[in-house]
């Protein structure tokens, strides 16, 4: 299970994403402070760091030198959308930067996407929807000894899915994390995939969510 160190001074913030990033299957330990969080990161192990930029007790990129020093990789979450604190975040060590407000399927998205970079295990390497055994390393699928067998496409669809079981993602979110910024087809793709898979899975989880999106039911 991965640790995740989460430095937020609005507390309703720091509550809902601490409920959200543990249904998600993260461990998660908060602090409100630079000092806080330097004294946690000394004491602790964590995968990585969400860190906000306007604390309390001084400016979070401060603590930037400390999570490197641990190598601890670090994900910005702040509402200052300017370009120029985008560059010298990431100049100064930061590995991602997202700008509040945020949609907590792309946040939990792009910790992953740090941590597989960074070489850490996000999980289990087994996951389950009613009788079907997902392999996520080996990319096998069985149900009663029965293999059943996707496109690339269909996949990664899955994949993110499971990444993000639990919550309602968009047309759009997933086609921008699945199919790319550089896809230029429309919303209906999605629809046709997500049909595929409930045909080839044979379940039910996949839920569609009116005028939202789809949703992978716990």
């Amino acid at each position: 299970m991965n640790n995740v160190l989460l430095v937020e001074d609005d507390l309703a913030i720091s509550d809902l994403l601490e409920i959200n990033l543990s249904m998600s299957g993260f461990t998660v330990e908060c602090s409100d402070g630079i000092q806080a969080a330097a004294e946690l990161i000394n004491e602790k192990e964590f995968s990585i760091v969400l860190l906000d930029l306007s604390l309390n007790d001084g400016y979070g990129l401060s603590l930037i030198p400390v999570c490197e020093s641990f190598k601890i990789p670090v994900l910005i979450l702040t509402a200052d959308n300017s370009l120029r604190t985008k560059i010298n975040s990431l100049n100064l060590g930061a590995d991602d930067y997202v700008v509040k407000p945020f949609e907590t399927a792309e946040l939990i998205a792009r910790i992953h996407a740090i941590l597989r970079r960074s070489g850490q295990v996000e999980g289990p390497s087994e996951e389950v929807i009613d009788d079907i055994i997902i392999d996520v390393e080996r990319r096998g699928i069985v149900r009663d000894t029965e293999e059943i067998y996707l496109t690339t496409k269909e996949w990664h669809l899955l994949l993110f899915l499971l990444r993000n079981r639990g919550y309602v993602l968009s047309r759009d979110v997933l086609l921008d994390k699945v199919w790319g910024y550089d896809y230029y087809g429309n919303s209906r793709t999605v629809d046709m995939h997500i049909q595929r898979l409930r045909s080839k899975l044979g379940t039910d989880k996949i839920s569609t969510v009116y005028k939202e999106g789809y949703r992978l039911e716990l």
